[in-house]
């Protein structure tokens, strides 16, 4: 039925109330997941005026890839011990286009992550980037809301 799960994670314990999930559909299914993280650039965003140091800022954002790869690539092991089809890939931002992009690319066929609700107000219930895949994904969605 699903045989590729798209999961995007940010590298917080919200993110990954949602691997549960995923981990019981892939082996009840035997779908390969594919974890998604995507890199939003923030930190080369400067306010007015601001001096910066470029190489710096490039050295400080390639560890953080690094880590972030590390961070996927352990998990993806862990469950390739379990003999279960696993794989990870590193999106760009915006979020939401990259999260719906990569389903879209890598054929996945279900998409599944936790809602943080930390968008504001009005978008409270399920959380700006789960609001925003939601009304933007042409296939299966997965929201788990993520206990505080």
């Amino acid at each position: 039925m699903y045989k590729k799960i798209l999961v995007p994670l940010d590298g917080s314990p919200l993110a990954e109330t949602i691997l549960p999930h995923v981990e019981k559909l892939a082996l009840r299914l035997g779908s390969e997941i594919l974890l998604l993280y995507v890199d939003d650039n923030a930190d080369f965003l400067l306010e007015r005026d601001e001096v910066v140091d470029v190489n710096s800022r490039i050295a400080e954002h390639r560890q953080r890839i690094e880590a972030k790869k590390a961070y996927l690539q352990a998990m993806v092991d862990k469950w390739h011990a379990r003999d279960m089809a696993a794989g990870y890939q590193i999106g760009h931002a915006p979020v939401v286009a990259a999260i719906i992009d990569c389903a879209t690319q890598q054929g996945a066929e279900l998409v599944a992550m936790s809602s943080h609700g930390l968008g504001g107000a009005e978008k409270a219930f399920y959380g700006s980037v789960a609001a925003g895949v939601l009304n933007r994904i042409d296939r299966p969605l997965l929201i788990v809301r993520a206990q505080f």
